[in-house]
């Protein structure tokens, strides 16, 4: 029965028409390695200032005061650094295709045997190849996207650097505020929370799963692997944390 509701979706979405608006409405842009970047890290750089500090055996209100700092400087500029590395990115399609056109301005020749060389590397040959050559060539955008793909590796999709910013410093602040959460609620409320370190800890492990799992359910993978696999990866780097954390706390 699943089956049969798959094929029937496979094939409404396939229709002409459907195919038609969905090309024309271009590419969705995606910003899932945004918030997974942001969150992680949100999540690990906080759990270590209450690493840190429970390690050096300080008050609640310390962790409170270095937690949110962290939260709000660190999460600004991992959110400024992700806008300027994609503003780059997208400068840098834009100078290479600038490039590509001057190129074949310059001298087509070598821009068409180009061409031909990627597309005879990948199988075609003959009146085929001459074919796809002389396809590609006769439109100089088409000519110029085929060489930024396939000769420089570039996405011909650009990402809106604001939306990326945005997308990693919201992720940043909500996941990295878990593990301050048993510190301001037992700030408010006294004895709500008799180890808050430990409880910390349980809500870091829990915004890795979390943010795991959303991953996983996005990119239609197993969820519970990628649950696991984001709580392995992100609970290793809190564990160093916590780890350093003793180790200064010592000191």
């Amino acid at each position: 029965m699943a089956n049969a509701s798959t094929r029937a979706d496979l094939v409404r979405r396939h229709l002409p028409e459907n195919i038609a608006l969905r090309l024309s409405q271009g590419p969705t842009a995606n910003y899932l390695r945004d918030f997974v970047y942001g969150a992680i890290d949100g999540l690990v750089t906080t759990f270590a200032i209450v690493a840190g500090v429970a390690g050096a055996g300080l008050s609640s209100t310390v962790v409170i005061i270095l937690g949110l700092a962290n939260l709000l400087a660190d999460g600004f500029s991992m959110g400024a650094s992700n806008y300027l590395g994609v503003r780059a990115d997208n400068q840098l399609k834009s100078k290479t295709r600038q490039q590509e056109f001057e190129e074949i301005r310059l001298y087509p020749e070598g821009e068409a045997e180009e061409v031909r060389q990627i597309f005879a590397a990948k199988g075609f040959a003959g009146t085929q190849l001459e074919d796809i050559v002389s396809t590609i060539t006769s439109d100089r955008t088409l000519w110029v996207d085929t060489m930024l793909q396939d000769e420089h590796g570039l996405s011909l999709q650009n990402q809106d650097p604001l939306r990326s910013g945005a997308a990693t410093f919201v992720a940043f602040v909500v996941l990295g505020s878990l593990p301050l959460l048993p510190f301001f609620i037992g700030a408010f409320w006294q004895g709500a929370f008799s180890q808050p370190y430990w409880w910390s800890s349980a809500l870091t492990g829990l915004g890795f799963v979390v943010v795991g799992a959303a991953k996983g359910g996005i990119v239609k993978a197993p969820v519970l692997g990628s649950a696991l696999e984001t709580l392995a990866v992100g609970g290793g780097a809190a564990a160093l944390a916590f780890i350093v954390g003793r180790l200064l706390g010592g000191l």
